[in-house]
């Protein structure tokens, strides 16, 4: 059985969309997302950093939710939902997946940092219009790779959706997505909560 330490609103939501996709059983561990919770040394022992998620797949245990989705699909996957490796479509697979974390995720970070994370008398209002800045430019770049009603590779879903669907999801939750802007994207993330998987990682 699968151990999803989890908390709504968080990357946790990719783990779960990941196992609803594959059919894979899970059970969910509620994590105290406070700054006090976080820091409690039993939950630093799972995950150093206190953030979320982290698994226990028996007496194995990860933390850092892209590479927990490489590992289930590696494990449980049967091939389903990613491309064969070494082939283009899986060049673009990784390519997607990398920039939903490591570059559309940063700067919707520093917006979480310095509207809701910090105490009031940290936040630093230019953070927040820089990373607004930053994050429109990652929205350019997803506007034009997902027209026409298609998710990110031509093949159709895999993983790389439920990598991106986070960060779409977070720029909506900041107002930087916006009904008005974007409707290749704004197309996009209403065609993933249309999956019932997508649905459930909400709980």
């Amino acid at each position: 059985m699968i151990r999803i330490h989890h908390a709504k609103g968080t990357r946790s939501m990719r783990l779960i969309w990941l196992c609803e996709e594959l059919a894979l059983p899970y059970e969910l561990a509620p994590v105290d997302f406070t700054p006090a919770g976080r820091a409690k040394p039993e939950w630093r022992r799972i995950s150093p950093t206190g953030k979320v998620p982290a698994i226990h797949d028996g007496e194995f245990s990860m933390f850092e939710s892209g590479a927990i989705v490489e590992y289930l699909l590696e494990r449980y996957g049967k091939g389903r939902l990613r491309p064969a490796p070494g082939t283009p479509d899986s060049g673009l697979y990784l390519q997607w997946g990398w920039f939903a974390e490591a570059t559309f995720a940063r700067p919707l970070g520093d917006i979480a940092q310095h509207t809701v994370v910090r105490p009031e008398a940290q936040r630093i209002p230019a953070v927040v219009e820089d990373a607004k800045l930053r994050t429109q430019v990652c929205l350019d770049a997803l506007e034009a790779a997902v027209p026409g009603g298609r998710y990110l590779l031509d093949s159709g879903f895999t993983a790389a959706d439920i990598m991106m669907g986070y960060p779409v999801f977070l720029a909506r939750r900041f107002g930087v997505l916006t009904p008005a802007n974007y409707p290749n994207v704004n197309a996009y993330l209403a065609r993933l909560e249309t999956h019932p998987a997508f649905i459930k990682s909400q709980q």
